[in-house]
């Protein structure tokens, strides 16, 4: 009997965490970085999140983030991640990059595993999570990363747009994207100027006089409410979206000089290209989206432009557009 109380004691004491393993967090500044305590403040923060992520995940229950060290953005983030997938941490022990910008810090590779439950997601269940802290160490934002290769093209653009600048698109990039994921209409409403405009590309078979059919691309314009009340259909269609940028940059993966190319009239005129898979649970396509960002009000930049062409003939695989068709900030901008 004592050692039974003495068990009890111990449990209330002590508790022990059974459903998930604590998830120890190693982020790695720049060397000439100093300022130590704020460090650990960010790595016990995102240790405990991670820790909750897991337990949540394994208990098939809904996240508690009521005392989470993180403001209501990225509360309200997560629990929108949350709602489409359930997920969790893939490692024990986490160590990743700490960016240090001018008005917060940012880690971009928090691996993750996504589960979904009675129906396969996607193309593939890794991902990567991006991670933002204020100056305080409070977590700012959570949300679903590019793909790697992707994030060091634009770490690594070249001298065009500086790397402050070069990672504050990319984390644009990574909402954008994440907004999809998630079906948030809300966010996708103010990304879009109100004179947005959105080409959509789709392959149409053309038949000459001498009877031969060809392929080719059909364009056609919408307005921001035109593409969004549409995109609110395809929402309501779809059980689930997975949206995936893969490549990056005027040319490709292979020309990171132009990850991000800049306007010549308008400093704060942007262009970003993509290679988008979308997957869903009753569409999938592969193409190019070309991205016009507006950077004149910093805290809230805008797309002025989106355009999607096709990669591929849907009966063969084989290339349709080529490079030199693909939609670039000189189509719309000097």
């Amino acid at each position: 009997m004592d050692k039974i109380i003495l068990c009890i004691a111990l449990f209330i004491l002590f508790p022990v965490t059974l459903d998930a393993q604590n998830i120890v967090v190693k982020l790695k500044p720049d060397a000439d970085f100093r300022n130590k305590q704020i460090v650990s403040v960010m790595e016990r923060n995102l240790a405990k999140v991670l820790t909750e992520i897991n337990s949540a995940q394994k208990e098939k229950r809904p996240l508690n983030l009521n005392n989470m060290p993180m403001n209501d953005f990225a509360k309200n983030g997560l629990r929108m991640l949350w709602a489409n997938v359930f997920f969790y941490c893939d490692d024990e022990y986490v160590v990743d990059r700490l960016w240090n910008f001018s008005d917060n810090y940012m880690a971009r590779s928090i691996p993750i595993i996504i589960t979904p439950e009675g129906e396969d997601f996607g193309s593939g269940t890794f991902q990567e999570a991006v991670v933002e802290f204020d100056h305080e160490g409070q977590i700012s934002d959570f949300r679903f990363a590019m793909d790697a290769a992707v994030g060091e093209s634009m770490e690594q653009g070249g001298d065009i747009v500086d790397i402050e600048r070069r990672m504050q698109i990319l984390a644009y990039c990574d909402r954008f994207k994440t907004a999809y994921n998630t079906k948030d209409i809300s966010f996708l409403e103010q990304v879009f100027s109100e004179d947005a405009l959105i080409i959509t590309g789709k392959v149409v078979t053309v038949r000459n006089g001498d009877m031969n059919p060809r392929q080719g691309v059909v364009y056609n314009k919408q307005t921001k409410s035109q593409y969004l009340n549409n995109l609110r259909r395809a929402f309501a269609r779809n059980k689930w979206i997975e949206v995936k940028f893969s490549q990056i940059g005027e040319h490709g993966e292979g020309n990171r000089e132009q990850a991000v190319t800049r306007s010549t009239e308008n400093p704060n005129i942007y262009g970003v290209r993509l290679r988008q898979e979308w997957n869903s649970s009753n569409y999938s396509d592969v193409g190019y989206v070309f991205l016009l960002w507006d950077f004149s009000d910093e805290q809230h930049p805008v797309i002025h432009i989106r355009t999607w062409q096709p990669e591929y003939l849907d009966s063969t695989k084989s290339k349709i557009i080529s490079r030199d068709e693909l939609f670039g900030i000189d189509d719309f901008v000097k």
